[in-house]
């Protein structure tokens, strides 16, 4: 990670120079955050040190960074390490357009994956949250209503101490609140269908759990902790075209990323493209994922893990039989697993957390086939539904040893059903549940946890 210093060329709402010391930094911040050990404000006219996760972005003549895409639903830029503990994290923000009252323009701390995180947003409606994000559940620490308006630039400060998250607009707190989300983790730069600019980024450590600067490398660290259950990658390696699969492909548990842009755009190219016949095997698939894995055929995926999906984990597109077998997805804002072809996709002894839909089979694709899938052997943890079908067409569903964990109150969707349209239309749905033809499973084939 590239560490710079301010160049003093803007007044801050902050003051902080090109020759910062403790002292001036503890007039503007909470006197616990003492050490700069980063800092950013894109004079040089890029974004080395960032990884980008969706969204346009590019340093304008003022340097300042600028993200300009306002339909896209989640971009970020992320900077520092994921071992980064208690520290200060500030940056001016000014959003330049919000496309509906819920859309934001904000600051991360210790986000742990693209779509777990600490974030100060400002909102569209006029407000400022301070919120725990953690893919599609999103929990406010604290609020005020400040009347924020595009065009104006704000001073953005998250304090991270313990659980103690602390968010400021303009030196002024805002929210304060215990939360137990994430206890490390990197900085972010964030918008959700908005558009915006950030400058000066400054990231301050109070000594327990300093942040530290390591050499730049090619591979970066992993994005979280692999929970428990999750293997532990062999190395990393930088994916910048679609790998090719003809026959087995073993990659030895080894970390690839590097395609795409982490969003839902479905204009994204593969990670991996199995021929028919094709088994990839023994691989953890990083972020950005682009779109995942793509079947043409017939397909075997064994002991695959998505640590972030991004538009789709893997997509069935030709053939009539796939098998997923072993392996785990995270943070699926929609689905994991895309059924476009015929046939039937078998899943087993595989576990999904943070997801919309652990299987779909296409509502709306040119060809309108019968498609089946068969769920056994799955752990399913904050998901909203297992499966989609489209009963009008004569989908199934079928589900054996399915384990829900963390749903006291029995929120997860088994079987979802929808009524299948031609392509250009949107399929609706028509109910959910067990009925014997499609939707097929019995209350003991179901365990809660």
């Amino acid at each position: 990670m590239q560490k710079r210093r301010f160049t003093g060329r803007r007044p801050l709402l902050l003051a902080v120079g090109a020759g910062v010391t403790a002292a001036a930094l503890a007039a503007g911040m909470t006197s616990a955050f003492a050490a700069t050990v980063f800092s950013d404000d894109f004079t040089d006219g890029d974004t080395s040190g960032w990884s980008k996760s969706g969204g346009t972005w590019a340093v304008d003549g003022s340097g300042v960074l600028n993200q300009s895409n306002a339909g896209s639903e989640l971009a970020r830029q992320f900077a520092g390490q994921t071992s980064w503990t208690n520290y200060s994290v500030q940056a001016r923000v000014r959003p330049t357009n919000f496309g509906s009252s819920s859309a934001l323009v904000g600051l991360a701390a210790r986000s742990t994956s693209s779509t777990k995180m600490y974030r100060l947003a400002l909102l569209g409606s006029g407000r400022a949250e301070l919120q725990a994000v953690n893919g599609s559940s999103v929990t406010a620490i604290g609020s005020a209503a400040l009347g924020i308006g595009t065009g104006t630039w704000y001073n953005l400060r998250i304090e991270t101490s313990g659980s103690t998250i602390r968010g400021f607009v303009n030196g002024t707190q805002i929210a304060s609140g215990s939360n137990s989300l994430a206890g490390a983790g990197r900085i972010g730069l964030v918008t959700a269908y908005a558009s915006g600019g950030f400058d000066d980024v400054l990231v301050d450590s109070s000594g327990g759990g300093t942040p530290t600067t390591p050499p730049p490398t090619t591979t970066p660290p992993p994005t979280t902790p692999p929970p428990a259950g999750w293997p532990t990658p062999t190395g990393s390696q930088k994916v910048d075209a679609t790998i090719p699969v003809s026959g087995s492909f073993d990659g030895g548990l080894k970390r690839y990323y590097g395609i795409g842009d982490g969003g839902q755009s479905e204009s994204q190219d593969p990670m991996f493209e199995l021929a028919a016949g094709a088994t990839l095997r023994n691989v953890i698939i990083g972020a950005p994922a682009g779109d995942g894995v793509h079947c043409e055929g017939n397909c075997t995926l064994i002991n695959v893990w998505w640590e972030d999906v991004g538009e789709d984990a893997a997509t069935f597109r030709g053939g009539t039989t796939y098998t997923v077998d072993g392996g785990g997805a995270r943070s699926a804002s929609d689905k994991v697993f895309q059924h476009n072809g015929s046939g039937t996709v078998y899943i087993k002894n595989f576990q999904v957390e943070n997801a919309g839909k652990l299987y779909r089979a296409c509502g709306n694709c040119s060809t309108s086939y019968q498609r089946h899938v068969v769920i056994d052997n799955v752990i399913v943890r904050n998901t909203d539904a297992i499966a989609g079908i489209n009963t009008n067409w004569g989908d199934t569903a079928r589900f054996s040893r399915i384990t829900i964990v963390g749903d006291p109150d029995r929120e997860t969707s088994i079987c979802v059903k929808y009524k299948g349209v031609p392509k250009g239309s949107e399929p609706t749905e028509i109910g959910e549940g067990a009925d014997g033809v499609n939707c097929l499973y019995s209350p003991s084939d179901i365990t809660y946890q």
